[in-house]
């Protein structure tokens, strides 16, 4: 259980854009929702939330804490803790309309 934590403490967060069509995002703990429009993932330094426009992951690698992602990149933001729960519902409410 030690070796969980260390390792969950031990992720950078960084982000790298190339040319606006890929991201490579490190110190992701877990990818909450996406769809090929948004994607919404804990990182070691809070929510992020990445927009556009056929976003697909290319590489997802959970003991590392890397994701890549590709496609049209319009937008980046981190949320705070109440704005997450908001999210979640908008995101239920997409799915259901």
């Amino acid at each position: 259980m030690d070796k969980v934590k260390e390792i969950e403490s031990s992720f950078n967060h960084g982000i790298s854009i190339s040319e606006r069509k890929n991201i490579i995002i490190t110190g992701v703990k877990k990818i909450e929702s996406f769809d090929n429009e948004e994607f919404l993932m804990e990182t070691t330094l809070g929510f992020l939330v990445v927009k556009g426009s056929e976003l697909e992951i290319i590489k997802l690698d959970t003991y590392q804490g890397n994701v890549s992602i590709k496609g049209r990149i319009d937008g980046l933001s981190y949320l705070d803790g109440n704005t997450k729960k908001e999210k979640e519902n908008t995101l239920l409410n997409k799915l259901f309309k």
